[in-house]
């Protein structure tokens, strides 16, 4: 199966909804699935957020709190750069639970051969 690489650059649900719709649907697939949340799309994955934007009730879109639970129950891996904590003045411990803190290095080595790759 492929690796498939997501980065999120946005907090903005037209960042938050691509990436859990692509990223569950690969997820889905048996591809190997991961996330990268740079500053930018870091405030997505302080707990609570991803609520947020499910109340919203977007009209036509899916539950993104069920595609974000589907995609770390499939075994998808969640990042974030490590940047993100001082530059958005944000906590490891408000993090959802599933997010693994690194930096870009350990982001990129961990798909040496990823072959899909997206960025919202």
């Amino acid at each position: 199966m492929a690796q498939v690489a997501i980065t999120v650059n946005g907090s903005e649900p037209g960042n938050a909804f691509p990436t859990m719709i692509l990223g569950s649907a690969a997820a889905a697939c048996g591809h190997d699935v991961t996330l990268f949340f740079s500053p930018g799309g870091s405030p997505l994955m302080v707990k609570g957020e991803l609520e947020k934007i499910r109340d919203e009730k977007i009209k036509g879109m899916p539950d993104i709190v069920e595609l974000y639970d589907g995609l770390c129950v499939l075994g998808g891996k969640v990042m974030l750069c490590e940047l993100a904590l001082t530059a958005k003045d944000l906590k490891a411990e408000d993090m959802r639970e599933e997010v693994e803190i690194v930096g870009a290095t350990t982001f990129i080595s961990s798909l040496p051969d990823s072959t899909i790759s997206f960025s919202f």
